[in-house]
């Protein structure tokens, strides 16, 4: 299969390497173009995981991941494109993108945010008519880090990836096709259903929030390790509430991958998304150990301010209250001196606050 893997962060580069390892046609696109060439003159990323040390060769061409800095060529190429980057980058990125997808294609972002309904919305506001299946999920694939200009460590791989597709009436297809590229892929109702899987403003915004202090006084702090103590974990388990009891209220069906389930020793609870024991894995592998500043990390300017932001909005709509949702966004815009909420990726900013249920529904089924 063709798959063409846009950006070029940690997720990016180890959707690439894994593609390529499984024998699909793999080219990498970034717009960076100096970063792109000294890729391709490294020849090749090289990866550490569960099953060693080993690299897969990179280039312009006549490599096992060919790079490209021409967007409309890198999305032509592809019958599934992954892009496994922040959904900082998706508003920006969908409308360069928005002309250039063809019909049949497949469009997967781990996780999304409810990005595929933004890449949905700048196609159609494009004038492109195609049939585009654009899917989101719950995590990237990947507990990984970049080292240098090629080198990367996984420190796990997910092991179930629950998915939503819009426009819904194509999700068929849309999985045929994912599930050639993972297996791990498990079909659910729709996009909004798997945006509102995403663990990331489960996971970060209680971390970095009531880790303020450490985070700021310290010069790096491993907020999944000391920084992840009980008082902070009950909050975790409160939004995480909050979160399926709007999934609930939506008419969403378990299983709703509570994120308890995420901390879970080997051999506990229900299978999360990374598989058993991920949490362990994860703190082990000292990689997450970093400096986080607390305006412009991704964890406040994705998680919290388009991740929460997303979850008190949609729960506005479906009348459902998510009082500590709302608590953490509101310190968090003291924190990052901005009103995250005005500024986020709510139903109000994407258009679909003044929606029925049924048009919503109707939205995600059809398009």
């Amino acid at each position: 299969m063709k798959v063409t893997v846009l950006g070029g962060g940690h997720g990016c580069y180890a959707a690439a390497v894994e593609m390529a390892e499984k024998g699909h046609e793999v080219v990498l696109w970034r717009r960076d173009t100096a970063a792109l060439a000294e890729l391709a003159a490294a020849g090749t990323i090289n990866i550490k995981d569960y099953a060693g040390n080993r690299s897969v060769t990179v280039g312009f061409k006549d490599a096992q991941i060919v790079v490209n800095d021409d967007l409309q060529a890198a999305i032509e190429f592809a019958e599934l494109v992954v892009i496994p980057l922040p959904a900082l980058t998706h508003d920006d990125l969908a409308k360069k993108a928005a002309p250039y997808f063809k019909d049949g294609q497949v469009v997967f972002l781990p996780p999304g945010t409810f990005g595929s309904y933004v890449f949905y919305k700048a196609v159609r506001e494009a004038g492109n008519s195609a049939k585009v299946a654009f899917a989101e999920t719950g995590t990237l694939p990947y507990l990984v880090r970049k080292h240098g200009v090629n080198n990367i460590v996984v420190s796990g791989y997910a092991t179930r990836l629950p998915t939503g597709v819009i426009p819904s009436a194509l999700s068929e297809h849309a999985f045929a096709v994912l599930q050639q590229a993972y297996p791990s892929v498990e079909p659910i109702e729709d996009a909004l259903s798997g945006a509102l899987m995403n663990a990331g403003p489960v996971i970060h915004p209680p971390l970095i929030m009531m880790n303020a202090g450490p985070l700021e006084h310290f010069e790096t702090w491993d907020i999944h390790n000391e920084g992840t103590q009980p008082s902070i974990r009950r909050v975790t388990t409160q939004l995480d509430a909050e979160r399926m009891q709007v999934r609930e209220a939506l008419g969403y069906q378990a299983p709703h991958f509570p994120l308890a389930d995420h901390y879970n020793k080997e051999g506990e609870g229900d299978e999360w998304m990374y598989g058993r024991g991920a949490h362990g894995k994860l703190t082990d592998s000292g990689d997450w150990r970093e400096d986080i500043n607390l305006k412009t990390h991704r964890y406040m300017l994705e998680d919290t301010r388009l991740g929460l932001s997303l979850l008190v909005s949609v729960g506005r709509w479906a009348g459902v209250p998510t009082p500590v949702a709302a608590g953490l966004l509101s310190i968090a815009s003291a924190v990052a001196e901005q009103d995250l909420y005005a500024n986020g990726r709510t139903f109000e900013n994407l258009g679909l606050a003044g929606k029925s249920r049924a048009e919503v529904q109707a939205l995600l089924q059809e398009g």
